[in-house]
């Protein structure tokens, strides 16, 4: 069961996420709070795996509240969950230890595999940052995968890294290749492991530089 923590100062939004989040049987709500100082307040007394946590918050923000939670409770994995989408909120944030970073307008699938990544210890950048930041990757030559080629992935993984590139979600690569999303989550961590693409930028960069987008 991954226990989570729901940070924002919008009870909406919460109460949104938490609904969303209600019928994924491994999950389990065990918090809302409204600001970085109120989760700080509940971890101390309610064990959690995951936070997902607003950057704009009122007493406490984001910002200031990720190197107190990589301080007093290192065990716990932050995602955060912003309208912000410039570059340099992700370089900040991820810098300072958090797991991963999705945009509030994200769908349930990708939320969800979102937090699965966090939980297992690897990073997550949401598509749509991915690809927005593509172009500035791409002119970075010291960013592309080394000593990789096109030709380590098989057809099928090929075939996903087209699809993830093209901004499709597991779920949606599932029911276009007839397979289970499970499936599909197991293709896209061979392929980061075959890349060493750490998010969904780095793969779409890869896809580009080998030639596997029409």
């Amino acid at each position: 069961m991954t226990r989570l923590i729901l940070a924002d100062d919008h009870a909406v939004i919460r109460d949104g996420i938490k609904a969303l989040l209600a019928d994924v049987p491994d999950f389990e709500v065990v918090g809302l709070v409204s600001n970085g100082q109120e989760l700080l307040d509940r971890l101390a007394d309610t064990p959690a795996d995951i936070v997902l946590m607003d950057l704009n918050m009122p007493v406490l923000s984001g910002f200031d509240t990720l190197p107190l939670l990589r301080e007093r409770f290192p065990e716990v994995r932050v995602l955060v969950l912003s309208m912000l989408d410039h570059e340099k909120y992700v370089h900040q944030v991820l810098e300072a230890g958090a797991m991963g970073y999705v945009l509030k307008n994200a769908g349930k699938d990708e939320i969800v595999y979102a937090i699965r990544t966090a939980a297992a210890g690897r990073q997550f950048l949401c598509t749509e940052l991915g690809i927005g930041l593509l172009h500035k990757l791409v002119q970075n030559p010291s960013s592309t995968p080394a000593g990789k080629k096109a030709t380590d992935l098989s057809n099928r993984e090929t075939e996903v890294l087209r699809l993830i590139a093209e901004g499709m979600t597991n779920a949606e690569i599932a029911d276009k290749l007839f397979t289970s999303k499970r499936t599909i989550e197991t293709h896209r961590q061979n392929i980061i492991e075959k890349t060493n693409a750490k998010n969904t930028a780095a793969l779409i960069k890869y896809a580009m530089e080998n030639g596997l987008l029409a």
